[in-house]
Formats: structure tokens, C-alpha cells, sequence
């Protein structure tokens, strides 16, 4: 399967890939891996991605494009793959429906972890007090400037993905505020009742 999680920032979707990865035995595609990847193997791309990190800038569409349509090229993916961080844009959406598209496959399903935001910020404060009594270091996200400044960005672009995709008959929506264990229990009931659809191009 072809799947890809969408949700704002502290929703659980690393969480929930990662466990689905394990269950169905394909890859989880974080961009943020990816693009780290590119960087410590020193390609082309990844000099680029260095020099754009480094100055602070956003890393272009263009350039995110490629190193997905790159990786997900590779025979591990060849039986599918779980994106959690792409797409972000619906400019990204429609690349990736070409790219699969000229792989013969397609999107099967695209999960959003729907969150309240006021909960989701006290979700994020239990986190970041569990890191301080624990005496491990605070994730730089997980300040409270900086989710609120995700938090903005996620609604401003991100959001529209959800129409996007609930357009295309594709889109399923998961209370993300439940328990781990009961989103990764209702995101396996989802995925059996669709088993063999996809995402309309």
C-alpha cells in the first residue's frame, strides 16, 4: 500500500508511520530523513540542500520533488511506502500523483490525524515537562514560539491538502486525540475497509 498521513505538528503521525511501517513491512518516508540522507552522502542535491539549511531558507518544491521522486524509486518501495511529511503542498500533491502515476501505481489512502489545537498545545506541554523531569533535552519544535509559528504554517498551506484529496474520494479522517494504541487499532479497521481503492488523479 501507498499511504500518506497528513495532520499538524505533535499529531502522532511519526508515531502512527512508524508502527504501520513495522505492521506492513514497507518503508516510512520522512522528508526530513531524506533530505539528511542527501546531505551526509554529499550528492548534488544534498550539497544544495546543505548550503540552502544553512542560510536558513525553505528548500524549494523542486528540490523536495526529486529526492521523493528519487527515493521512492528504490526496490524497497517497489511493494509501497508510508509519506509522513509530504506532501505539504498541493503543488507537491500533484507531483507525486505523476510520479506514481508513471510507476503504474497510485495513492491508496491519505490519513489525517484530526486534532483539537488547544488539547494538541497541552499534549506538547506534557511532553516537554516528561523531557525536563527525565533531564532530556526539550525538542526545538516543541517550543512553544515555534508550534505556534507550525501550527500557522500548517493551516496556511497545509490545510488545503485535505480538499485536495477528499476531491480525489481518498482522504480519511482519524481522531487523533485518542489513545496510540486505539488511533493505530482504527487506522487498521480503515485500511482493510478500503483495501484496493485509490486516490482519482
Amino acid at each position: 500500500m501507498r499511504i500518506i498521513f497528513l495532520g499538524p505538528p505533535g499529531a502522532g503521525k511519526g508515531t502512527q508511520a512508524a508502527r504501520l511501517s513495522r505492521k506492513l513491512n514497507i518503508p516510512q518516508l520522512s522528508t526530513g530523513d531524506m533530505l539528511r540522507a542527501e546531505v551526509s552522502k554529499g550528492t548534488f542535491i544534498g550539497k544544495q540542500v546543505k548550503n540552502i539549511m544553512e542560510s536558513g531558507h525553505l528548500i524549494s518544491d523542486s528540490i523536495v520533488n526529486r529526492v521523493v521522486c528519487d527515493r521512492i524509486g528504490h526496490p524497497d518501495c517497489s511493494g509501497g511506502f508510508i509519506l509522513d511529511g509530504y506532501p505539504r503542498t498541493v503543488d507537491q500533491a500533484q507531483n507525486l500523483q505523476i510520479i506514481v502515476s508513471g510507476m503504474n501505481c497510485c495513492i491508496d489512502a491519505v490519513i489525517e490525524l484530526q486534532v483539537d489545537g488547544f488539547l494538541m498545545f497541552k499534549r506538547i506541554e506534557s511532553r516537554v515537562s516528561k523531557a525536563i523531569s527525565s533531564e532530556k533535552s526539550v525538542r526545538s519544535d516543541d517550543k512553544y514560539d515555534v508550534f505556534i509559528r507550525r501550527m500557522e504554517d500548517y493551516r496556511r498551506v497545509t490545510v488545503p491538502l485535505s480538499s485536495y484529496y477528499r476531491d480525489r474520494g481518498c482522504l480519511h479522517i482519524i481522531d487523533g486525540m485518542l489513545d496510540a494504541d486505539t488511533v493505530s487499532r482504527d487506522i487498521d479497521s480503515l485500511l482493510v475497509s478500503i483495501e484496493g481503492k485509490c486516490c482519482r488523479s
